[in-house]
């Protein structure tokens, strides 16, 4: 009975979301930019959206202050690196992080935090990189720098409709990649997975960070997914290394990312140069440099200085709303719209989408990855959602979402299949999907975020009945020629 009722009432009418009527509260008065144009905003996994507060405070500190290039000692440069180092301790603080044990890099986004890792890390014949196959590209890209070292890269794969990596295959490839004596002599490796997909919302098991420390490697954790609706507390999880996009998580400032990384492993990186801001010394006539002894040996240049202390009020505003809040009215919607997506049936009987991922809110997150399908079953072309979408006012994506394994399990492509696929001799994404025989060239995401509402969820659900329930494959004939590239 109560499914039944999850498929044709509101969502707000569920068990859990009236415990959360403060960000109803807060839409109608700190994010009145979200309704004033009817529009609805779905691509939180994309980009988080700011506060009217956010952005006056921004402007009234600008005003009331002067800051200049943190790098000298004048009384400019003080005040802006005092307020830099007070965001530091505020990115702590929200962590729970010790700051004995941790440092903040500030970085420009959360994939600048991964290339300081992947450029700098030890990695070696006898130091492998082991990765889940659901990783943003910021990711996968080390791969690069361990290959250029000789370095052992193993994928563990995602198995199963709900698109997850089996813990037995991450302990296998955790045990099994570099043995032999190379591995016992250097003795640590590079493990790195998502906390939760960008992709399918499908949240990996935080334990895998000690289950890797207890096989000898040093663990990245991608959190840019999770941190916005899930509280991530580093004095109970303990990874190496954390990278995160701050727009990710309160919508401002953007060009803002961070790596949080433990003292002892950021000791051991060895960065391959130097820049403005990183040492403490260099010759020119003697070739050589001393670098910084902290943390901002690894902030190149002049750090964004104006935009770093809005880190520190977003985190307060984020912590004032709760970030337990957030996650149970995400988790909510995410439950509710799976129900009614999953429900939906053409006349023909051949549901209307195909989830990639988990069909349930169980152990995932707000993003939700999928197909639209037509009456016979054939999938709906996602670039024909796209452009449907947004005539509708509805802010989503479309795509693979910079995480092509994800992507490759969901679609079943093989690895034989794409060595067969030479992408240098194809001229359009067209040929691509032909040569992989795949109709469509990515699927439709749509995500929750900080001060969504049942009113998003609703208009979505309404949007795909009456755009795409029953509608024949011939009916988009006449469309498919804008679709071309």
């Amino acid at each position: 009975m109560r499914r039944e009722a999850e498929r044709t009432g509101s969502p707000a009418a569920l068990p859990g979301y009236a415990a959360t009527a403060r960000i109803d509260e807060l839409r109608a008065t700190q994010y009145r930019h979200l309704d004033r144009q009817g529009q609805v905003y779905l691509d939180y996994a994309g980009a988080g959206v700011a506060a009217e507060a956010q952005v006056s405070a921004h402007h009234d500190r600008l005003l009331a202050g002067l800051y200049s290039n943190p790098h000298s000692e004048n009384p400019t440069s003080v005040a802006a690196g005092a307020l830099v180092e007070s965001a530091r301790r505020a990115v702590l603080a929200f962590f729970r992080a010790d700051p004995t044990e941790y440092a903040v890099v500030f970085t420009p986004n959360a994939s600048g935090a991964c290339r300081l890792v992947g450029e700098a890390y030890a990695f070696g014949r006898g130091s492998p990189f082991v990765l889940t196959w659901d990783n943003h590209n910021s990711v996968n890209g080390i791969r690069e720098y361990a290959r250029s070292a000789g370095a052992p890269v193993h994928y563990v794969p995602l198995t199963g409709p709900d698109l997850r990596a089996a813990e037995s295959d991450v302990v296998t490839a955790l045990t099994s990649a570099g043995s032999g004596r190379w591995r016992r002599a250097r003795g640590r490796g590079l493990f790195a997975y998502p906390a939760q997909s960008n992709f399918s919302g499908v949240q990996h098991p935080l334990s895998w960070v000690e289950l890797a420390h207890r096989r000898g490697y040093d663990v990245l954790l991608d959190a840019a997914a999770f941190a916005p609706t899930n509280r991530l507390d580093l004095g109970a999880v303990r990874p190496d290394f954390v990278c995160l996009s701050w727009y990710k998580l309160f919508g401002y400032p953007t060009g803002v990312g961070a790596l949080l990384a433990r003292r002892d492993a950021l000791a051991r990186l060895r960065r391959p140069w130097f820049a403005g801001g990183t040492i403490r010394a260099v010759s020119v006539q003697g070739d050589w440099h001393r670098p910084m002894d902290d943390e901002s040996a690894f902030e190149d240049g002049t750090l964004n200085f104006l935009s770093i202390p809005d880190v520190e009020f977003g985190l307060r505003w984020l912590d004032s709303i709760g970030v337990d809040l957030v996650h149970t009215r995400v988790g909510v919607l995410t439950s509710w719209l799976l129900d009614r997506l999953t429900g939906l049936r053409h006349r023909s009987g051949v549901p209307l989408v195909q989830v990639y991922g988990p069909a349930t809110g169980e152990a995932r997150g707000g993003t939700i990855t999928f197909n639209f399908r037509h009456p016979d079953g054939s999938l709906v072309d996602e670039r024909l959602v796209a452009l449907e979408s947004a005539a509708a006012g509805i802010s989503l994506r479309t795509g693979c979402f910079c995480n092509p394994g994800a992507g490759e399990g969901a679609f079943g492509i093989s690895r034989s299949s794409l060595r067969r696929t030479l992408p240098a001799r194809l001229h359009t994404i067209d040929e691509y999907l032909d040569a992989l025989r795949l109709p469509t060239g990515g699927a439709v995401r749509v995500s929750f975020g900080l001060v969504s509402n049942a009113g998003d969820a609703e208009r979505f659900v309404a949007f795909a009945e009456s755009t795409y329930l029953d509608r024949d494959a011939a009916a988009e004939t006449a469309l498919a020629p804008r679709l071309r590239c």
